[in-house]
């Protein structure tokens, strides 16, 4: 079975969506569901602390768990974050740790604030090169979504380009593939078919420094975009010859 493993519910402070609504969804497309709630430490939305109650969202999922949905979390990666996510970690006995970048120099990068004063490359490089350190020490068994910048990056070309930041981007690949971690492939922009063409140079150099597995998540925080874009995804990943997986926890099952 396939499965979306990488979506929020209402444990996640800027999603409400229901956890029976994203598994009817999943159910109707044949898919299994990792929830995989917010923990940021120390980063508010709206006024909401981005994190959740571990102990009542295992208490009050657990009879959903089983062999078609899964719990995990999301953590932020960042230094000042280390050992507050280690903690968090540590609370639950989770399926799958996401470990993402949200946050550079202390800014929000979906915000515009981040981008002040900064061309793009200097802008991408900061964030490639946090995103290595961080990989390199975080406890996490997926790095989450490597085009994140690009959403809402305020750059006439807001695609990452692995030949401008190959070296960047090659250092986190290695960290990666060295550590034994997993790469997600993020769907929330293969609605763009430019955005899915400048991802394929990244994952072909993944696979050629050793990675063999991908997790695919759609990154839902509303029921409509539960499982979104995953024929393409599958196709996208069996042409780069990369496995599709998922974890039960904290390890690897192949679909």
């Amino acid at each position: 079975m396939v499965f979306d493993s990488h979506m929020h519910t209402r444990f996640s402070a800027d999603s409400t969506m229901t956890a029976a609504a994203a598994i009817a969804k999943a159910a109707s497309l044949n898919m299994g569901v990792v929830f995989t709630e917010h923990f940021d430490y120390g980063v508010e939305v709206d006024g909401k602390p981005f994190t959740f109650d571990p102990a009542a969202y295992m208490s009050e999922y657990k009879n959903l768990r089983g062999a078609k949905v899964r719990l995990g979390v999301e953590v932020g990666l960042r230094k000042s974050a280390r050992v507050a996510n280690e903690d968090f970690i540590a609370q639950a006995a989770f399926d799958l740790v996401i470990g993402s970048i949200h946050l550079v120099d202390g800014y929000d990068i979906y915000y515009p604030d981040f981008y002040i004063g900064k061309d793009k490359a200097t802008a991408y490089r900061k964030y490639f090169q946090q995103m290595a350190q961080e990989a390199s020490v975080a406890d996490y068994d997926v790095l989450g979504h490597i085009d994140y910048i690009c959403r809402t990056a305020p750059y006439d070309d807001p695609e990452i380009d692995y030949a401008t930041f190959k070296a960047e981007i090659d250092e986190v690949l290695k960290v990666i593939t060295e550590r034994g971690k997993v790469l997600e492939l993020n769907t929330r922009r293969f609605d763009k078919t430019r955005a899915i063409e400048e991802l394929v140079p990244v994952y072909k150099r993944y696979h050629a420094l050793g990675g063999r597995f991908v997790t695919i998540g759609s990154d839902a925080h509303r029921v409509a975009a539960v499982g979104n874009y995953f024929e393409r995804a599958l196709r996208f990943a069996h042409e780069l010859d990369l496995t599709p997986v998922t974890f039960c926890q904290r390890r690897i099952e192949n679909f």
